[in-house]
C-alpha cells in the first residue's frame, strides 16, 4: 500500500569544518498519495538536497525518512537500490530522455532493470500523455514539452509509490509549461502518486494541492507576497 512520503525532523550537511553548509534544518514534509506538493524557493536553499534525500540518493545527517511506509535509514543498500528502482519515479529538467531510443523505447526500458510486478502498458500511457503518435520519433525529433511529456510517461510506466520532478518547465514557454504541470496533476490525483515537485515557475503553483517555500534550509508554508 502506498503510505507516500514523509520527512520528520531531517538535517542534512554539506562539507566539513568551516566550509559546512546546512543544506536542510531539521525539515518535516509529508505528502500522501494523490497528492501534488510544489517547493518554491530561491537557487542554493536546499530545494535539489530535499530532492536527493527524498530520493533515498544521499542519506540525511538525522531525522526519518519515510517512503512508501520504509524507513530509509533502516534500510540496506541493496534494498535502497530496489525502492529506487520500484518506488520512486524521477522527471528531470528536459526530460533526460537517451537520445538514441524512440519514444515507446524510453518506457520499455525502466521496465528492463529489475522485476516491476504490474507495470503500466507503455502504448496506453503514451496516449494518456498525448505522445501515442510520437511513439517511432526520437527524441531530437520532438519539442520541449513533448519531451517532458514523455518523460513524465517514463517516470510512471513501473507504477511508483512517490514522484520526485526537478523544475519541469524551465526550458518551456507558458503554455506548455502550463500543459506540462497540469498533466502532473492529473497523473498524480488519478493513479493515487504521492509527487513532489520543486519550481521556480510561480505561474504553475495553481495546479499543486499545496506549497512550500525553501529558505536556508528551512521548509514552511509558502505565503505569496
Amino acid at each position: 500500500m502506498n503510505a507516500g512520503l514523509e520527512l520528520s525532523s531531517v538535517t542534512l550537511t554539506h562539507g566539513d569544518g568551516e566550509e559546512t553548509v546546512l543544506a536542510l534544518d531539521a525539515v518535516d514534509l509529508s505528502v500522501g498519495p494523490g497528492e501534488l506538493v510544489a517547493v518554491v524557493g530561491p537557487s542554493g536553499s536546499g530545494k535539489s538536497s530535499l530532492l536527493a534525500v527524498a530520493g533515498a540518493l544521499v542519506h540525511a545527517d538525522s531525522g526519518t525518512v519515510r517512503l512508501a511506509g520504509t524507513d530509509l535509514s533502516t534500510t540496506s543498500r541493496k534494498e535502497l537500490t530496489r525502492i529506487r528502482r520500484e518506488e520512486i519515479g524521477f522527471v528531470f529538467q528536459s526530460g533526460n530522455l537517451v537520445p538514441a531510443l524512440t519514444v515507446l523505447d524510453q518506457l520499455r526500458l525502466p521496465l528492463t532493470f529489475g522485476r516491476v510486478a504490474e507495470p503500466r502498458d507503455p502504448m496506453a500511457l503514451l496516449a494518456e500523455v498525448g505522445m501515442d503518435h510520437k511513439a517511432g520519433r526520437r527524441p531530437h525529433q520532438l519539442s520541449g514539452g513533448e519531451r517532458q511529456r514523455v518523460g513524465i510517461a517514463r517516470a510512471l510506466v513501473h507504477r511508483p509509490s512517490v514522484l520526485l520532478v526537478d523544475e519541469p518547465t524551465a526550458a518551456l514557454d507558458r503554455q506548455r509549461s502550463q500543459d506540462v504541470v497540469a498533466l502532473l496533476a492529473r497523473e498524480t490525483h488519478e493513479h493515487g502518486v504521492a509527487t513532489v515537485m520543486v519550481t521556480h515557475d510561480h505561474e504553475v503553483l495553481h495546479h499543486c494541492d499545496r506549497v512550500h517555500e525553501m529558505m536556508d534550509g528551512r521548509l514552511s508554508e509558502y505565503s505569496p507576497a
